[in-house]
């Protein structure tokens, strides 16, 4: 017997999947599960484990991005770029996304606390750091390091999950996370960068001007490659994890190519595709590494 599912439920699935943008997700899962099996060599795994760390990333990412959606309703609506988001457009109610980002957060809470008590008791100034971004645009230019530094908590907490203490080189990670983030979210806010100015809304670009924002960028982006660099080091790494982390300077190069001061049409190609590329890049060179060597 054959079961399907109606077309209306499948609708509203992909209503929500679009608000929060759930491929984005892949931008800090593989950093997150990189630190799980780095941190396989000294501790056990479990595949609830695993499991409860995805939830727990999906959980946290949804609520956030449920959050930011709710909070930037009015601005999105005013912007040519965003005003056919879901919640402006009319796809989608405040209540609804209000409800969303409810479930979603139980979801992260409860994940957290399958993890152990420690997770359950970070879990609740997780939310509060994500949920805070969304507004720090409206008072600070340094949003976009902020948004990073939130993001950058992902590694760490699935180390804290499995290993259940802190260990210092797991900051490596956080830090190329952090930047990786940071850097290309001042090339998506050039975009921005007229409606910021006119609606008093902060970011870098709209500080210090496009061709600035970019050499910004480009900075915090060999941070994040330094930052790979120094986690070689401080795991130990091996020759094939090394090898992709010139690949994935290879991609930094490519993306900042592609995005120029006076040329922002393939902005959407550096975001997506070659973003997506560099995070995927590290956690296949890390497991690589882990399993080959």
């Amino acid at each position: 017997m054959k079961l399907s599912i109606p077309s209306g439920i499948t609708d509203r699935i992909l209503v929500y999947g679009r608000m929060i943008k759930f491929s984005h997700t892949l931008f800090a899962l593989p950093f997150a599960l990189s630190a799980v099996v780095l941190a396989h060599r000294r501790y056990p795994i479990y595949i609830a484990d695993i499991l409860w760390i995805l939830l727990a990333m999906v959980g946290a990412r949804s609520a956030a991005m449920g959050f930011n959606r709710i909070a930037d309703a009015r601005i999105d609506a005013k912007n040519p770029r965003t005003s056919n988001r879901e919640i402006p457009a009319g796809k989608l109610s405040v209540n609804s996304a209000r409800l969303f980002v409810f479930l979603s957060s139980g979801l992260f809470i409860f994940a957290a606390a399958m993890l152990g008590k420690m997770c359950f008791y970070l879990s609740f100034p997780v939310l509060v750091i994500l949920f805070f971004y969304s507004y720090t645009k409206r008072f600070t230019w340094l949003a976009h390091l902020y948004l990073g530094f939130a993001i950058s908590l992902a590694p760490l907490g699935a180390w804290l999950a499995i290993a259940k203490t802190f260990s210092w080189p797991i900051l490596f990670l956080c830090s190329g996370l952090m930047t990786y983030i940071a850097g290309f979210d001042i090339l998506y806010a050039c975009q921005d960068t007229d409606f910021d100015k006119k609606e008093g809304l902060f970011s870098i670009p709209a500080r210090f001007g496009i061709r600035e924002a970019l050499l910004i960028a480009r900075v915090l982006h060999c941070c994040s490659f330094g930052s790979f660099i120094l986690f070689f080091f401080a795991f130990n790494m091996h020759i094939i994890y090394l090898c992709t982390v010139f690949l994935i300077g290879l991609l930094f190069v490519a993306e900042h190519w592609l995005v120029r001061p006076d040329d922002l049409t393939h902005i959407n190609i550096a975001f997506f595709h070659i973003n997506s590329l560099i995070s995927l890049f590290l956690f296949i060179g890390v497991l690589a590494d882990e399993l080959i060597i």
